[in-house]
């Protein structure tokens, strides 16, 4: 018999999470066989989108509706010359604001033609011409968020069709303007048209969180925000970071929890505050998009979008979501199972004064007389090669040491 080869943390967490997996396929199962989707979950797993969380740059945290596709080509090319596609980052995603306000006469979507004159075809053509995918956005309502043009709430089949005929590679898909009918059943809607379209587009459920869709959106989708929408300040990414925490269970490969798109490089933060909210959505499994220009994005923002250590954990095949252990007066640590039986682990200060932080191996489901070797992600260095029972270490305000502890 071959076992396992995951850390004691996997096996607790694992062992938690199985109480609710009834629960969730009775949900799921009921939603779906009232509108016959029951084979969803099947194809979701068989073409082998998203087994890591996805990862690439999205349009609206900085552009808002202010984008067209000179930006958007521009973007992908400084993807490829920066190096962060070649780290990971292939999607290429355009948000809200990009068609005409209304359907032609056929009622099709029709891109703005004063931002996007080359049609949306090319723009895929383009992108995938750099090694990257091309993303779009709708919406499952009648307007979408920004009510500068049509939603598909009435035409998924249509849109999905059109979608797959361009070349889309993503759809980010929000919750605006609906009918009032369930998300859970408008979502479906949208799944099942895409998947008749016959291309495989990952699926990202924007519906806020406020139906739980952790608990119904992996049935239909591979990512679901967990929350409302992401500002550029150290408020927003706690009040985030701890939402989406609730949901870890119900993470795995194929199925992502989405605290929403990245702000690193926007300015609204310092160093030490991006590189606590790269770390920690790297650990949480989440989405690793991209928010800022890349284009004139400095070298310290280049750094830690770039950090390959970090990505490594956000794209490790064990595919658990690491979650808060322990927080006291702002000190906190997070951590979560890696494959080879190593463990990550994050010590945040969310206090405004420097302090220590320890940790101890038991809380990370580590026998406490093991030794390990810990590895800092963000000095890239090894800070012990055998280490027992615990570490300390002191961490300024706002920000974060990253560690993994590989047993010897």
């Amino acid at each position: 018999m071959r076992f396992l080869d995951i850390s004691p943390f996997a096996i607790l967490l694992l062992v938690s999470d199985v109480l609710c997996i009834s629960n969730v396929t009775s949900t799921a199962m009921n939603i779906s066989s009232s509108n016959g989707y029951g084979d969803y979950s099947y194809f979701l797993l068989a073409n082998g989108l998203a087994r890591t969380p996805p990862m690439g740059w999205n349009s609206w945290n900085h552009y808002q509706c202010n984008i067209d596709e000179k930006i958007v080509k521009r973007t992908a090319d400084a993807l490829v010359s920066t190096g962060l596609a070649a780290v990971g980052y292939k999607y290429v995603n355009i948000d809200d604001c990009w068609a005409e306000g209304e359907r032609d006469l056929s009622g099709n979507f029709k891109a703005k033609i004063s931002t996007f004159p080359s049609g949306i075809k090319a723009l895929a053509d383009y992108v995938h011409s750099r090694g990257l995918k091309l993303g779009i956005y709708s919406d499952a309502g009648y307007r979408t968020c920004s009510k500068t043009m049509p939603g598909s709430l009435g035409h998924e089949e249509q849109d999905a069709k059109t979608f797959a005929e361009w070349g889309v590679d993503y759809l980010k898909y929000d919750n605006c303007y609906s009918d009032g009918s369930r998300p859970q059943q408008r979502y479906a809607k949208m799944s099942y048209a895409l998947r008749k379209a016959g291309r495989p587009i990952l699926y990202s459920i924007c519906e806020w969180g406020e139906e739980n869709p952790a608990k119904w959106a992996g049935w239909y989708g591979y990512v679901w925000r967990t929350t409302g929408d992401i500002k550029d300040s150290w408020e927003s990414i706690i009040s985030l970071a701890d939402q989406n925490n609730l949901w870890g269970r119900y993470a795995g490969p194929g199925k992502w929890n989405d605290p929403d798109m990245l702000e690193v490089g926007n300015g609204g933060m310092s160093l030490e505050e991006y590189r606590a909210h790269f770390s920690n959505w790297a650990l949480m499994k989440a989405p690793l998009l991209i928010g800022c220009d890349v284009q004139s994005a400095s070298r310290e923002t280049l750094r830690i979008l770039g950090n390959k250590e970090v990505i490594d954990v956000n794209q490790d095949s064990l595919g658990v979501q690491g979650r808060k252990v322990r927080s006291i007066s702002g000190l906190e640590i997070w951590a979560g199972p890696l494959s080879k039986r190593r463990v990550v682990v994050l010590l945040w200060n969310r206090s405004n004064s420097r302090a220590p932080i320890s940790v101890r191996w038991r809380e990370v489901g580590l026998a406490p007389s093991i030794s390990v070797t810990v590895r800092d992600l963000w000095t890239h260095s090894f800070v012990s090669m055998n280490k027992r029972y615990g570490l300390a270490a002191y961490v300024a305000p706002h920000a974060c040491k990253m560690y993994i502890l590989t047993p010897i």
